[in-house]
């Protein structure tokens, strides 16, 4: 089973009453500077992130560390910063207000100006390089065919979170830029659907309520164009950065079709008692493997 860290009782910042702050910085044993986020009450928020960050694990994916935890007796995970000291992590909303006249930064959703054109522009810099730890690897060599992996894993998780703050550059302390790890994906695996739908879903013979037809619902925080009404599906959008960056592409989805239902599921069952149930281990694993089949037929029209 996976650990579950307890965050101790004063590790808050207690001058704000008890039960304002589901989320907040404190300091592990080790002195690393740690963020608590708690689960909201009655969602999968805390297993959807850790499943999400052992996922990209199985791929290779720079990601932040997630593990489980408990505050007070709530539930949520930890993770360790992944900001070098004196450096500085730099979201989107920060990177494209600079190039944007008016742009909406303080909103998360339904930002058309938030196109993903622009979005692989900026991290196509050529000041821009991998993140932090990771080295270049075939058809993998810059930061952009990393931001390329990231919503490969966008598509395969169904995660339709990575809006402006979700996505990021880190400046280091001796000025050198790269593209920050992924993070935060709680928002991902059908963890907010209720147990009856998940049934539903999972056992219905209505096409239009079937699993098949559910995956292809998932939508991006991205725009095609400032003036798309709706944003891209989560597919749609790994399928436009394959086009530009097809070597890239091509080498996620090769180590994609590495990853074994064998191996995914191995995840779900290392949950501690108590975090997920079992129709949504069952829902969250036909996900992965529909999206992932999805995912490998954008690779066989690159070739």
């Amino acid at each position: 089973m996976f650990c579950i860290i307890t965050v101790p009782d004063d590790a808050a910042d207690l001058t704000e009453p008890l039960g304002t702050k589901p989320k907040f910085w404190f300091r592990n044993n080790d002195g690393v500077e740690c963020l608590f986020k708690e689960r909201t009450r009655n969602t999968g928020e805390d297993w959807s992130e850790k499943v999400a960050c052992e996922l990209c694990s199985l791929l290779g994916l720079p990601h932040a560390s997630y593990d489980f935890a408990t505050y007070r007796g709530r539930k949520g995970v930890v993770s360790p910063t992944f900001v070098p000291d004196r450096g500085r992590l730099v979201p989107g909303n920060e990177l494209l207000a600079s190039l944007v006249k008016a742009y909406p930064g303080k909103r998360f959703f339904g930002v058309s100006q938030h196109t993903l054109r622009l979005v692989l522009k900026i991290v196509k810099l050529d000041a821009v390089q991998v993140p932090l730890g990771y080295e270049p690897f075939s058809g993998v060599d810059s930061a952009v065919d990393f931001f390329v992996g990231y919503l490969m894993l966008d598509a395969w998780i169904a995660n339709q979170d990575r809006h402006h703050e979700n996505w990021a550059l880190i400046v280091t302390r001796e000025r050198t830029t790269h593209l920050a790890p992924s993070y935060d994906h709680a928002s991902s695996l059908g963890r907010n659907e209720t147990e009856a739908n998940r049934e539903d879903r999972l056992t219905t013979r209505d096409v239009g309520r079937s699993m098949e037809r559910y995956v292809e619902r998932a939508k991006s925080a991205f725009f095609a164009s400032p003036s798309g009404k709706k944003p891209m599906p989560t597919l749609e959008a790994f399928q436009e950065a394959a086009k530009l960056r097809p070597e890239a592409a091509k080498s996620w989805i090769e180590r994609l079709e590495q990853v074994s239902s064998r191996e995914t599921r191995s995840i779900f069952e290392q949950i501690p008692e108590g975090r997920i149930t079992s129709v949504a281990i069952e829902f969250a694993q036909k996900l992965l493997e529909l999206n992932r089949q999805r995912i490998v037929t954008v690779g066989e029209e690159l070739r």
